[in-house]
């Protein structure tokens, strides 16, 4: 995320411009493409960083799609960290630890949505079945501090944790539906369908009652460190045989 701070007009040419060619390409060409799935970031929900700015815009492109491709549904799909995955923060702790520390955590009180990698296949699957023209699907995810993925894998080695700061364009809660989203935005089983908020895609099903009466913030219902140990541990990315340490030694970085 940072790398697109530095390189801003990467992300516009693959966030924005790489949506808008395949949206030409359906239109101009007469594809035959019954369905495309967007894939989003919380971080393009109130979006203060320009991965997160062009990913929203990624959104809108292919929501508003519907209307010029109407052959074709498209869909977005909008989800937080995937465990382990390339880049995120777990594959950087098994590094540090390895090396013997210091693992680095910007602030305590960071939190952020995880899922696994089958829970981001499924969104992605629930989509492709179930969601309708210009909706975008949300999974139900679980939050943790990223101070406790820390120490949860750091478990009784005696590695130092070393508080670093915020990165440039990264916020200190995600947020997975915004309070002006939540008021369009339906159950579909395990997800949150998100509506579209241009009329011409509503169908009958825009009754639904809102699933949400307020934002989905990683900083609510945030899991214990217990529940942050269990999660990592089933999911192969601790050992077993470890106990979570509950007290961490700080150094502010100078």
């Amino acid at each position: 995320m940072p790398t697109c701070e530095y390189f801003p007009f990467e992300a516009v040419r693959t966030n924005i411009e790489g949506a808008e060619n395949i949206v030409r390409a359906i239109q101009e060409y007469d594809l035959s493409v019954s369905t495309v799935v967007g894939i989003s970031t919380d971080k393009a929900c109130k979006p203060v960083n320009t991965m997160g700015m062009t990913k929203a815009l990624q959104e809108r492109l292919f929501i508003q799609a519907n209307l010029r491709c109407p052959h074709t549904r498209l869909v977005c799909v909008r989800y937080g960290n995937v465990l382990a995955s390339r880049g995120s923060v777990i594959p950087l702790f098994h590094d540090q630890i390895r090396r013997g520390g210091p693992v680095t955590v910007t602030t305590p009180d960071m939190t952020r949505f995880l899922l696994t990698l089958d829970d981001a296949v499924d969104t992605g699957f629930a989509a492709l079945r179930h969601a309708l023209p210009g909706e975008t699907f949300v999974p139900n995810a679980p939050s943790a501090r990223v101070l406790d993925v820390a120490r949860a894998l750091i478990g009784n080695r005696p590695v130092e944790v070393r508080l670093v700061g915020i990165r440039p364009g990264e916020k200190t809660h995600e947020i997975m539906v915004s309070d002006e989203e939540a008021v369009r935005t339906v159950s579909r089983g395990r997800w949150y369908a998100i509506r579209p908020m241009l009329p011409e895609l509503l169908d009958t099903r825009s009754a639904e009652s809102p699933a949400l009466s307020a934002e989905l913030s990683s900083a609510t219902d945030v899991m214990s460190l217990t529940d942050t140990t269990t999660l990592l541990t089933d999911n192969g990315l601790i050992a077993e045989d470890l106990e979570p340490q509950t007290t961490v030694a700080f150094m502010m970085a100078g």
